[in-house]
């Protein structure tokens, strides 16, 4: 996400709480709720360049297991990904499962680990893992392959409203992730937060799958195009996160949604 896109995103959160008051912004969220409970296990790895050849082997040799716990409904999703975007410290790659519970998740890491180590791994340099938490999401089921995942970094205010991320989910991130969604640039979205605290417990995160780059052009019209019918806004959302620690990721995916 660019600088352009990153006030878009300002201006169209500010825009919704701009316009709102707390008891309307109640009222108008009865239209989006929150869905159960959702966990992600991610894990991150840097691995050094001549070993990157190898990761899609690691990958194949989780795929039977990650298929049963599909199948099972033990998990809902999995998939990896390759950084895009490299920072001299940050991952070069991850892989990530989702279940509706903590005990889907951690019974898979405990499936995997239990199945034998991969010598890849061995090779990584870096490695963290996380546990995150998500209300507000939505797939279209099925595999993709060679996809474009895009997730935005965002660190709220100590002063902000307790319920922040639930409010500006539910009238503005959820409506137009769901019109992307039915337009097919996207295939998946999620706010997440993290379930177990490894980071600020002010910290949130957006993440949607384009199955195209081209899905990525499309999200940012959308967005410019919303800022174009809402001019007026920017210092609320201003007030309520610190962007001097916004990150943006953008990476190359391979994901299963059931």
């Amino acid at each position: 996400m660019n600088k352009n896109h990153l006030r878009v995103l300002s201006a169209l959160c500010a825009t919704v709480l701009l316009s709102m008051g707390t008891s309307e912004v109640r009222a108008q969220s009865v239209e989006v709720k929150e869905k159960p409970r959702m966990y992600t296990y991610f894990a991150n790895w840097q691995f050094p360049r001549a070993r990157w050849g190898e990761i899609d082997k690691l990958h194949a040799a989780d795929k039977k297991l990650l298929d049963q716990a599909i199948s099972s409904g033990t998990l809902v999703a999995y998939g990896d990904d390759a950084n895009l975007v490299h920072q001299p410290e940050g991952p070069t790659h991850d892989n990530w499962w989702q279940a509706m519970s903590m005990a889907g998740v951690l019974d898979v890491l405990e499936s995997l680990t239990n199945s034998g180590p991969a010598p890849v791994l061995a090779s990584a340099t870096k490695h963290s893992d996380a546990i995150y938490v998500s209300h507000f999401y939505n797939w279209h089921a099925g595999s993709y392959k060679g996809a474009y995942t895009h997730t935005a970094y965002y660190k709220l205010k100590a002063d902000a409203p307790d319920d922040a991320v639930e409010s500006i989910s539910k009238n503005f991130i959820v409506p137009l992730m769901e019109k992307l969604l039915a337009d097919g640039a996207i295939v998946e979205y999620e706010v997440d937060e993290e379930a177990i605290h490894t980071e600020s417990p002010f910290g949130f995160w957006l993440e949607y799958i384009s199955p195209t780059s081209a899905g990525l052009d499309k999200a940012n019209v959308a967005l410019r195009a919303a800022l174009k019918a809402n001019p007026m806004a920017g210092p609320a959302f201003g007030s309520m996160v610190d962007f001097t620690v916004h990150r943006d990721y953008l990476t190359h995916s391979n994901a299963v949604y059931k």
